[in-house]
């Protein structure tokens, strides 16, 4: 979906594990999802919204380290999707495939400068879990990433601010991934951040990808929600929103 020829090696990614599971056709997906009654009554991070809602930290409050609650149960089911988005949670072994996606670094690529990629992360099943919600009409995701992390999201601002813009190196295609650190959220967390990356390949047969990322930290579990577009489509931010804020208050009530 991202390019012809050579490009084709990019779809390691969400597109493509969500198009293996058959949502971005429409069709029914074999794998399980175990739907739950939705939690209602969420308020999005910016209301109404039709532009990106969030970016940057604010001091550690003193909330309670949610370590004892495994990642699992913590994650937004796919009944807790807003609509349009049909989402399945992603078995273990697409994990590794589908987060490196979502910040324009696939897996194995090189990165230009080095200091740019990013941080070791734990893919396995206790150190990341990953929902994701396809809207076939604009073909675009909204990505729910649960990690853990003991290092706090002003280290990732950091290197962030120093790398508004790198070269990313995937299986002999070169991308630009430029990022753009975007205002700060309202949502309740220990700290938040926002960005707007955008990945241009010159091979790409359906324009830039962009992916809107509204993240936030609770205790030793960051929460990240990103909208993935592709070309000049430029769907409503509301249902991001929306998943965002009950991702961050599933996090914080499961603490």
């Amino acid at each position: 979906m991202v390019g012809r020829g050579s490009g084709r090696s990019r779809l390691a990614g969400v597109v493509a594990v969500v198009a293996a599971l058959g949502l971005l056709s429409g069709c029914s997906s074999s794998i399980s999802g175990e739907a739950q009654p939705d939690a209602g009554g969420q308020t999005p991070a910016v209301a109404g919204s039709s532009a990106p809602s969030a970016a940057g930290s604010t001091p550690p409050s003193t909330t309670a380290s949610s370590k004892a609650a495994p990642l699992a149960d913590l994650l937004l089911t796919p009944a807790e999707f807003p609509p349009p988005f049909d989402a399945v949670v992603l078995p273990a072994q697409a994990v590794p495939m589908a987060a490196p996606d979502l910040v324009g670094v696939p897996r194995g690529a090189t990165v230009d400068p080095a200091d740019c990629a990013p941080p070791e992360q734990d893919y396995g099943p206790t150190g990341t879990v990953m929902a994701v919600g396809t809207d076939n009409a604009s073909r675009s995701t909204i990505s729910v990433e649960l990690t853990r992390s003991d290092t706090s999201l002003t280290s990732l601002e950091a290197q962030t601010e120093d790398c508004t813009s790198m070269k990313v190196t995937a299986n002999g295609v070169t991308s630009t991934v430029t990022t753009v650190i975007l205002p700060p959220s309202p949502i309740n967390a220990d700290q938040t951040l926002s960005l707007r990356r955008t990945v241009s390949t010159p091979s790409s047969a359906t324009g830039d990808q962009t992916m809107l990322t509204l993240m936030a930290q609770v205790g030793d579990v960051r929460i990240a929600a990103t909208l993935m577009t592709f070309g000049a489509t430029e769907p409503s931010t509301a249902p991001l929103d929306e998943a965002f804020t009950a991702a961050v208050q599933k996090v914080r009530a499961g603490s």
